[in-house]
């Protein structure tokens, strides 16, 4: 079992300390925390993330910034190239939502057996 496929079926993938990355996994998880090496992606993520109902609307997102519509419009657009994010038109507003795998991936992948105590349900959390 791969370890996107263990993620999908609900249980913990191991982490880096235990077993090295596919080349596949490597590239997903490169892209996502490339995705989010930019203080602004990181910020909209955790906007949309936040957000009341766990989803938000373009417009509510574009008001936090000092930015033009076209930038945060990129900066939307490679979070969901990366996986990070979806989202879905609803008349004249894209609304958007974090993808929950995609954050238990990156929460996974960062325990560590010698660091603090984290339990794997927190990985599991991060979808609730």
């Amino acid at each position: 079992m791969s370890n996107q496929e263990s993620l999908e079926s609900g249980a913990c993938c191991s982490p880096l300390v235990r077993e090295p990355l596919t080349e596949d996994w490597a590239g997903d998880l490169a892209r996502m925390f490339k995705a989010l090496g930019d203080p602004v992606r990181l910020r909209l993520l955790s906007l949309v993330a936040s957000h009341a109902g766990g989803e938000a609307c373009v417009f509510d997102i574009s008001e936090s910034f000092d930015l033009s519509q076209p930038t945060i419009s990129h900066h939307l657009k490679v979070l969901r190239a990366a996986g990070l994010l979806d989202c879905e038109r609803r008349g004249t507003w894209v609304y958007y939502w974090v993808i929950p795998s995609a954050l238990q991936q990156l929460c996974a992948v960062l325990l560590t057996e010698s660091g603090p105590a984290v339990p794997a349900e927190a990985c599991a959390e991060v979808s609730a």
